[in-house]
């Protein structure tokens, strides 16, 4: 039995919530294209979001995310798209992702997160004098909003990334307008 995409499937959630590693093993177990938002916007910029950040600010970042999440969504064919942490937090992202996808939040309570991006200095958003404070504060502003994906899918610290893309695969299950078995 093998399984079609009638909608692409959006990660959301946090950074260091798996989005990019689920997203690849969810693709490849329904032979589905994988795309990053993010990789796409470093090779459109030819720079490194950090890069982009410092040079431009985040405003223009963000216009480009959507930019790119909108070409992405209406593309031809279907595929599971990871999303920057900061992507659904725009209302337009989200009635985009909305009406040509299904978002899937990828929930992970801080000391996850922080014992996957704690020891990276490739997070802009981190560069405060107290990362780990600055992640809790990005989170409590975030999960409501997160909490308006289409389904949500806890990590936990002791889950294989085969194991979370099972677990969204078995929420995608249970919608009857994402997959198509054939």
């Amino acid at each position: 039995m093998r399984v079609r995409l009638k909608k692409t499937v959006v990660l959301v959630g946090m950074m260091g919530a798996g989005k990019t590693a689920v997203g690849k093993a969810l693709a490849a177990k329904i032979g589905a294209p994988f795309l990053d938002s993010d990789a796409e916007i470093t090779e459109a910029a030819n720079m490194t979001i950090p890069e982009i950040f410092e040079r431009d600010g985040e405003a223009f970042f963000r216009a480009r995310e959507t930019e790119v999440i909108r070409r992405l969504l209406t593309a031809p064919g279907k595929s599971v798209l990871s999303t920057g942490g900061g992507a659904f937090l725009a209302q337009e992202n989200r009635e985009m992702i909305s009406a040509l996808g299904v978002s899937v939040f990828l929930s992970a309570d801080v000391d996850l997160l922080w014992s996957r991006v704690g020891h990276k200095d490739t997070r802009p958003l981190l560069r405060t004098a107290n990362p780990r404070a600055t992640l809790a504060e990005i989170f409590e502003a975030r999960a409501p909003v997160y909490a308006l994906a289409d389904l949500e899918v806890g990590a936990h610290p002791s889950y294989s990334i085969t194991r979370m893309a099972d677990k969204v695969l078995t929420a995608l299950n249970s919608r009857d307008d994402v997959l198509e078995t054939y």
